[in-house]
């Protein structure tokens, strides 16, 4: 349907730009913009770039519905910040240091794909008294920081306080790499980090959550498989604000 509606002149999104590009590069036989390759990355872009996203979300809410005291102050701090006339914005996020604790908190708590993806060395590497030759594919294993006691007092415990200063502000850490770490992290972080926020703030400032089981009995231990963790299937009530 792109090809037989494709004006180079006016490029409509990713695939037609992409196919304006293969003509280019037609006659280049070394070339990597070939259908192939047009497919595999629209397909990673449905999978990477709304998967996490979704995942993410959903293991969220689950986690606030068993913490209502945390959604509650996600709520003050919307009331006062945006309010309910206008959507959120991602200039908001830097007036809103509990919320964006509270997103960094799910993303280092979930631990959502815990060895990263696979890299590989480029050239002899000596780490520490150890020998990794080029070539080799290692996995980043995320956990080890994510969840570092020297940075994350309690780490198994849920707690936006991590990201917080002690006068309420918000705290950066080195060790909050859930996009995995190196020069090769996720190529849509920025757009995940964006996603997640607006989506949050955009939920709990229309509704308020509601579990169907009293939140002590919630069980956000994560699925896990080799690949990434999940939360158990749930339902929830969502009531309007």
């Amino acid at each position: 349907m792109h090809k037989k509606s494709l004006d180079p002149n006016f490029p409509r999104d990713f695939i037609d730009a992409f196919l304006i590009k293969m003509e280019e590069e037609r006659q280049n036989g070394q070339s990597d913009f070939n259908v192939g390759s047009l497919v595999r990355s629209t397909v990673e872009l449905f999978i990477a770039g709304t998967g996490t996203t979704s995942i993410t979300m959903k293991f969220g809410l689950l986690i606030l519905l068993k913490y209502p005291e945390i959604e509650e102050k996600v709520h003050e701090e919307i009331d006062r910040v945006i309010g309910r006339s206008q959507s959120p914005c991602m200039v908001d996020r830097s007036q809103m240091p509990y919320t964006d604790a509270v997103v960094h908190e799910i993303q280092r708590y979930i631990n959502l794909v815990p060895l990263g993806l696979p890299h590989a060395v480029t050239k002899d590497v000596h780490l520490k008294e150890y020998l990794i030759p080029k070539g080799t594919t290692i996995f980043p294993a995320l956990k080890s920081v994510l969840y570092d006691r020297r940075e994350f007092p309690n780490p198994e415990q849920f707690n936006p306080g991590h990201f917080l200063d002690e006068n309420g502000a918000f705290k950066k850490s080195d060790f909050f790499m859930p996009f995995s770490a190196g020069k090769r992290i996720c190529v849509g972080e920025g757009l995940a980090r964006m996603e997640l926020f607006l989506l949050l703030t955009t939920i709990l400032q229309n509704f308020t959550l509601k579990p169907l089981v009293d939140p002590k009995d919630i069980d956000i231990t994560p699925v896990t498989t080799f690949v990434s963790n999940a939360p158990k299937s749930y339902q929830l009530c969502v009531l309007p604000r």
